[in-house]
């Protein structure tokens, strides 16, 4: 039967409609008997069977869609640098700290809000300390003075000794800065190659290898020593002109000089063989000083190798202002050395012939050392102390014999002290330690004023109990303890308790 025929039959309002329903279910049931005689699916239904349909049809079209190509994987380089990069990131931060969200967090956990900003401002302070301790230490002028490859050197010596202690580290990066130094040709007796020396001897001392850092002194000291003795005999020959150069030497530019700007370059004065030598002699008196320190050390005592550095030095810098005064001062030679410095050797000296109790040799050194002191400062007072118990402990020597007045002379008799001279003298420079140490104010003023005050008056109980008066001497030994205990001056407690406990023990004397 055609169409036409059926929609002749059927009512004109349906016949378009059902025809192509009729249609649609024919063509339906031949594909799927179709199907059932291929794939046996005679029991699914329609729906069914068009799903499966569609899903062979999206594989089908997938398997034909090529693969896309993936990238490759990030280096774990990139990926730690990008994690810094996002952890860095402030705004995140920032924006949980707005007025509105800290609010809402302070009222919803008060009390882990207080926390996480306390460990917050802890971990800036502790960056703000990393950042500065590696400009400070790291970069600092000590290193930038040297090559690259010297200061990183130092720079691993430096971390060995201070921050991780690593003694056979730290020995192998010192001993490869020094290699290095030679290698790259700088001046052996420059201010960076001897304080590099200095350094170590220092860290040889700090370890307790204090036999060590004596051989390292006194390597150097020999190595000054024998330089400044050939500039002199050079000097004498004639073989250094008046501009402190020698006679015939071209004038060849140095490695640091080129390297310099031309700002830099004009500033700067050139340093001569005066100036070298006036440099190098203050170096050798000041090692042959700690030289000294270090042989009268409890982990050495070797007084007498002491003295001979002690008096070296000293003799060194009368001898050098004597030569100045007497040839005056040589073109670019410069300053001696300070008073401050010429004092502190005069001291060390002083100090050593009091532990051998020669007392009478250590007060012209303990009185020179004042008079180059300044007389606002804490170690004047301290120096004074020193010289008052130099005076009180001096022993009077009478002559033996009669005739021997007569053969002494009559100026030097008069001129001997007296035990009670001595003991008014020494009172009287107690005292004046005191006053100074109490009127040392402001930044000057430091534990030192404290401590040489309660020494004054542990001096001045000595001195009145020397003199019989022991009424004054008790009252200054308690004035003594009550100061010594409040700035927690253990020393000082335990000499005035000493001082109570002899006066209490001996009986009342006369006065001399």
């Amino acid at each position: 039967m055609s169409i036409s025929r059926i929609a002749a039959i059927l009512p004109s309002g349906s016949s378009l409609p059902l025809a192509r329903c009729i249609y649609r279910q024919k063509s339906l049931r031949q594909f799927t008997l179709f199907l059932s005689m291929r794939t046996g699916w005679s029991n699914l239904p329609c729906s069914q069977v068009t799903i499966n349909r569609d899903l062979q049809q999206r594989r089908h079209q997938s398997s034909e869609q090529k693969p896309k190509e993936q990238k490759p994987p990030m280096p774990p380089k990139k990926l730690f640098l990008r994690f810094l990069r996002d952890s860095l990131r402030i705004r995140p931060l920032l924006g949980a700290f707005r007025g509105q969200s800290l609010r809402s967090l302070f009222e919803q956990s008060p009390e882990e809000l207080v926390l996480a900003i306390i460990l917050l401002t802890v971990i800036f302070g502790i960056c703000l300390y990393v950042v500065y301790a590696y400009f400070h230490y790291f970069q600092s002028e000590q290193f930038t003075r040297f090559p690259p490859h010297i200061a990183k050197s130092l720079r691993r010596a430096l971390y060995y000794s201070n921050y991780g202690p690593d003694p056979k580290l730290a020995h192998k990066y010192y001993k490869m800065a020094l290699e290095q130094c030679l290698e790259a040709g700088l001046d052996p007796f420059s201010d960076e190659v001897i304080g590099l020396r200095i350094q170590i001897a220092a860290w040889l001392e700090k370890i307790g290898s204090y036999a060590n850092s004596i051989e390292v002194l006194e390597s150097l000291l020999r190595d000054c020593k024998k330089w400044v003795e050939l500039m002199e005999k050079s000097a004498r020959d004639g073989m250094i002109d008046r501009s402190g150069r020698l006679v015939g030497a071209p004038k060849v530019p140095t490695l640091a000089a080129e390297e310099e700007d031309h700002e830099s370059r004009t500033d700067r004065v050139p340093e001569n063989l005066w100036a070298k030598r006036t440099r190098v002699l203050g170096k050798s008196v000041g090692i042959s000083v700690k030289l000294g320190e270090l042989h009268a050390d409890e982990h050495v005592l070797q007084g007498d190798s002491a003295g001979e550095c002690l008096i070296w030095a000293v003799e060194t810098v009368l001898r050098e202002l004597q030569r100045r005064q007497d040839e005056g001062v040589k073109e670019g030679e410069g300053d001696w050395m300070t008073p401050e410095q010429i004092g502190g050797a005069l001291e060390a000296l002083g100090n050593h012939y009091e532990s051998k109790s020669l007392y009478y040799l250590a007060a012209p050194l303990f009185l020179q050392a004042i008079s180059l002191s300044p007389t606002n400062s804490c170690h004047t007072a301290v120096l004074m102390n020193n010289l008052a118990i130099s005076l009180a402990q001096q022993p009077v020597y009478m002559p033996a014999e009669p005739n021997q007045v007569s053969q002494a002379g009559g100026s030097n008799v008069g001129a001997r002290p007296t035990r009670s001279t001595l003991l008014a003298s020494a009172r009287s420079w107690a005292l004046q330690a005191q006053k100074t140490a109490e009127k040392v104010e402001g930044e000057g003023r430091t534990d030192e004023c404290d401590e040489a005050c309660a020494v004054a008056l542990c001096n001045l109980g000595d001195i009145a109990a020397m003199t019989g008066d022991k009424e004054e001497a008790r009252r200054k030994f308690k004035e003594s303890l009550s100061l010594s205990k409040r700035i927690a001056f253990k020393p000082g407690t335990i000499q005035a308790q000493e001082g109570l406990q002899r006066i209490s023990a001996t009986p009342p004397t006369k006065s001399i």
